[in-house]
């Protein structure tokens, strides 16, 4: 690889964090932006470096590692590096690079190292978006979402509308185009409905950014801030109704 790759160090041991910094000695592409000793400096250093690959244990003060996560604006490629055996189901299932179970060799370090792909056409962690939105227990105010090669964390209240992309789904925002690995109707169930009106079998609109509505005899058009017209159907009018004093 020809292009430096920045790194942050995340660990609340100091020998965990030096151990790594040695190993990363033979990988001069790989850059040591930052480290920190707790989840809370985690969140703020990896913001703030955004950093492509983030060494990071679970298991720390202030937040867990699987804390640090929704917190972050932008998810890079994750190892995990514990001594717990029992958050290993977790983190594959969030599609994590590798799991480090300390103590750890080099030989195991370099299998870890060998796992990343930092050229994929889709970050290797986006299912940690769709895994957060699932666990939310209420709706959502911030959703981790695709955008090039990394994940963003977008506040809802920017989505002007949703439309259907095949077995996808586009969301159009205040400032870019964003494609979500959902569907439209599990899109319809997550956010919330206060705000997010399904107008359409392939529209989702978001109320906030209703400009004007045209009705004529038999249908509407929904004339959003942005000038965008979306086209409400005949099954969905009961929807837009409901908004209708």
């Amino acid at each position: 690889m020809n292009n430096l790759k920045k790194v942050v160090i995340v660990d609340d041991e100091q020998a965990g964090r030096q151990l790594i910094k040695e190993y990363l000695t033979n990988y001069t592409w790989l850059c040591i932006v930052g480290e920190a000793n707790n989840g809370v400096d985690a969140v703020k250093i990896i913001n703030e470096f955004t950093p492509d690959l983030v060494f990071l244990d679970i298991q720390m003060p202030g937040l867990t590692g699987f804390e640090v996560l929704p917190h972050l604006e932008e998810i890079p490629q994750i190892i995990f590096s514990t001594a717990y055996d029992q958050y290993a189901l977790k983190a594959f299932e969030v599609h994590a690079v590798d799991y480090l179970l300390k103590p750890y060799t080099l030989k195991r370090f370099q299998t870890a190292i060998q796992k990343l792909n930092f050229e994929a056409a889709t970050n290797p962690v986006q299912p940690l978006a769709e895994n957060l939105i699932l666990e939310q227990p209420s709706y959502p105010k911030r959703i981790l979402i695709q955008h090039n090669k990394r994940l963003v964390n977008l506040s809802t209240k920017e989505i002007i509308r949703i439309e259907a992309f095949g077995d996808y789904s586009k969301l159009i925002t205040t400032e870019d185009t964003y494609v979500s690995n959902f569907g439209i109707g599990v899109l319809e169930e997550k956010l919330n409905p206060t705000h997010f009106v399904r107008v359409h079998r392939s529209a989702i609109i978001n109320v906030n950014f209703i400009k004007a509505v045209e009705k004529y005899t038999n249908s509407y058009d929904v004339i959003m801030q942005n000038e965008e017209v979306v086209r409400v159907s005949r099954g969905y009018m009961e929807n837009l109704k409901k908004l209708m004093f």
